[in-house]
């Protein structure tokens, strides 16, 4: 089969690999019908995460169908339609007991695209298959499951749940890219009074605007804690969210929230972030980070079915699966190409837009 490998920093290909193969009784093998590419494989091929070994297919967001199961899998037959969750459970361990999946201890957390191959490719071996992937409603289309894979749920749980988003609060969203648009979708489940976002692209504030913002600052040219400041009578946010994972935008998290308020970072740090305890220890913040769990993953898939939240506008882009290398350059390149995610399909579905070069058809994105 043919996959995207990444063999060490700045280095990618789309390679002929051996097939998957069930290995332990609780695998199974799915053939991935759509895919997407995530800002973390970016971080991965800038050699930010070195966990990440030479050799593996990256990739960890999928839409597929069961085409072989082991025997230990009770709860999927061959041929069901699966959505491939960036979060792996062995169901067994403490950890997972608990619902919090990313700390899995038995095997699982995050390691498609990271310990172990991952879903940039035609086929994939899911471990702890009954446990860890979930039966797609007939009536949804691939990409309106797909970001459920990740942003979705990342978004709510590290950043709109964690930050306590309630009825009524100022959110700050700090980073319109794709995790922080998740941000203001799920935020507006919560009916704060205000969803901020600050941004450096116009082409991304305006997205955030078209999916709920209330208001959106270009901190290029705005003084983005002034802007704030103002909105809410001097005392800040209650909730800043980071969506960027730079020291910088983390700092001004710090700032732009009230005291007593909350933040909540999701950002991905490649380097050092300075946590000024000097003047924030007397202001009574509360700071989570974390890597998102998904147990989230069946509430958000029920309130995409019943039509509550449109998952759609985050498809730009969509690529045939054997142009992931251009697809990458498209979604790396998001400054000139207003990419905000990329859909890499299998095959051509009826009924379903056509692939051409990575443009979207009109009406489709």
């Amino acid at each position: 089969m043919k996959a995207l490998v990444y063999h060490g920093p700045g280095q990618r290909s789309w390679d002929e690999v051996p097939d998957p193969t069930i290995e332990v009784p609780t695998d199974a093998v799915v053939r991935i019908d759509s895919s997407t590419i995530c800002g973390t494989d970016l971080h991965i091929l800038k050699g930010d995460v070195p966990a990440c070994q030479p050799g593996t297919i990256l990739g960890h967001e999928a839409v597929g169908t069961i085409v072989e199961k082991g025997s230990a899998v009770t709860t999927l037959e061959v041929g069901d339609r699966v959505l491939l969750s960036c979060i792996t459970s062995c169901g067994r361990c403490r950890f997972c007991k608990e619902r919090r999946y990313g700390l899995c201890t038995g095997g699982g957390g995050w390691i498609f695209g990271h310990l172990i191959d991952g879903l940039q490719a035609e086929y994939a071996r899911v471990p702890f298959a009954d446990t860890s992937v979930y039966k797609v409603p007939a009536e949804l289309d691939d990409e309106e499951v797909l970001f459920l894979s990740d942003i979705l749920p990342t978004a709510y749980e590290v950043g709109v749940l964690n930050g306590r988003v309630e009825p009524g609060d100022t959110v700050a969203i700090v980073g319109a890219g794709p995790i922080g648009l998740a941000a203001v979708l799920t935020a507006g489940l919560y009916t704060p009074s205000h969803i901020v976002v600050i941004d450096r692209d116009e082409g991304r504030l305006a997205r955030a605007r078209d999916l709920g913002a209330d208001v959106t600052i270009n901190n290029s040219s705005v003084d983005a804690l002034a802007a704030v400041l103002e909105l809410t009578g001097g005392l800040g946010a209650d909730v800043a969210i980071e969506a960027v994972g730079l020291p910088e935008t983390f700092e001004l998290c710090t700032e732009l929230v009230r005291p007593g308020g909350r933040i909540a970072n999701v950002g991905v740090h490649g380097h050092s972030a300075t946590l000024h305890l000097e003047t924030l220890w007397i202001r009574d913040l509360t700071i989570t980070m974390g890597l998102v769990d998904t147990f989230s993953t069946p509430r958000l898939l029920d309130l995409v079915a019943e039509g509550k939240l449109k998952t759609l506008p985050f498809a730009t882009h969509y690529f045939p699966l054997g142009e992931t290398m251009t697809a990458y350059d498209t979604f790396a390149d998001a400054a000139t190409t207003n990419a905000l995610k990329v859909v890499l399909s299998a095959d051509p579905i009826a009924g379903k837009p056509a692939v051409t070069h990575g443009k979207a058809l009109a009406g489709v994105a």
